[in-house]
């Protein structure tokens, strides 16, 4: 029996091999058909890493607005929306739902624009390094694109659906919070908290006057009673932060005037938020069941600042810092409920 030997490949005239077009077991380099299993496989993972990739963007992006804080501004701007009318009636829908979204993204920008100019010293601390510009995920690039568009639309929102004032101080708080205080003041003096203070104590304001068109004293003492509740709120977080403050090189109150006189000074303005929170009652804007609980939230407040002055742990400090968040979400709600109470209509 006669055994066929196995073909050799054909050389063409200038060296270079020549397919065996008879073997079946060999791919044709330019074969068109059918893609294989394996290779359907192969061009479908890139559109699902694309799709994530893009997931993993928006979330990014969503991060660098700082949604928990932002999401407190704008609690307390909704908050003085309803202030703003009569006890017991309700503000128009229109201006609630356009000044919202408005606010909420200008201070989204205003957050972005933050994270933009502080990466370096985000990178520095451990509180802040995971922050998207510092660990890479975003650039200053997209971030500054970002913050624009944000910021923009926000803008135009506040001046075609709800009012031209409202517009310009919430323009004015962008840049007293995006500009003067995060380039000017956090960087150069132990005060940027308490003068820097000035614009986080805007957005029950910036409700009121997109319902009122105008700016009243009653809107002031909201104001007022924010500007207080800023420093020991800040201050508490720097004590237990001050060696990574230190590091980055900002002048926080504990870093260039030590703890004890931070301690001092929170006790110090926690008395005077104390008495600030019962203005409203004073002025007669709300009644007793505002008055108590402005009472008791303060009361707790004043002790942990005391405990703070008199027997210090960073354990204390943290927990005064997570109270400082909750006593301004309830005084804020005692508000609410004190104005739409049936005994003050």
């Amino acid at each position: 029996m006669r055994v066929r030997a196995p073909a050799r490949p054909r050389v063409d005239p200038h060296g270079l091999h020549t397919p065996d077009h008879n073997n079946k077991t060999m791919p044709e380099p330019g074969r068109i058909g059918p893609p294989t299993a394996a290779a359907g496989a192969h061009e479908t993972r890139p559109m699902s890493q694309t799709l994530a990739l893009t997931g993993g963007t928006l979330r990014q992006f969503y991060e660098l607005t700082k949604p928990r804080v932002v999401s407190l501004i704008v609690f307390t701007a909704v908050i003085g929306m309803f202030l703003a009318t009569e006890p017991g009636t309700l503000p128009p829908l229109s201006p609630v739902l356009f000044a919202t979204i408005g606010i909420a993204l200008v201070a989204g920008a205003a957050a972005a624009v933050n994270c933009l100019i502080e990466q370096k010293i985000d990178a520095v601390m451990a509180r802040t390094r995971g922050r998207p510009l510092p660990s890479g995920n975003v650039n200053s690039l997209q971030t500054l694109v970002f913050a624009g568009l944000v910021g923009g639309i926000g803008l135009l929102v506040l001046h075609n659906l709800v009012n031209t004032l409202t517009m310009w101080l919430t323009l004015a708080t962008f840049v007293g919070y995006a500009i003067i205080y995060t380039v000017v003041l956090k960087p150069l003096t132990p005060q940027n908290i308490v003068i820097g203070g000035a614009s986080g104590a805007m957005p029950p304001v910036l409700g009121w006057a997109a319902i009122t068109g105008e700016v009243s004293p009653a809107a002031l003492v909201l104001f007022l009673i924010i500007f207080a509740w800023t420093p020991p709120h800040f201050w508490a977080l720097a004590l237990y932060r001050k060696h990574e403050y230190a590091k980055a090189g900002v002048p926080m109150l504990p870093v260039t005037h030590g703890d004890r006189f931070t301690q001092l000074s929170v006790l110090l303005y926690t008395v005077i938020l104390f008495a600030c929170s019962l203005l409203p009652f004073a002025i007669r804007m709300s009644g007793w069941l505002y008055l108590a609980s402005a009472v008791v939230l303060g009361g707790v407040f004043l002790w942990y600042a005391w405990r703070l002055f008199t027997n210090y742990s960073d354990w204390l400090a943290r927990r005064t810092f997570r109270y400082s968040i909750l006593y301004l979400t309830l005084i804020f709600a005692a508000l609410l409920l004190d104005h739409y109470a049936p005994w003050n209509y």
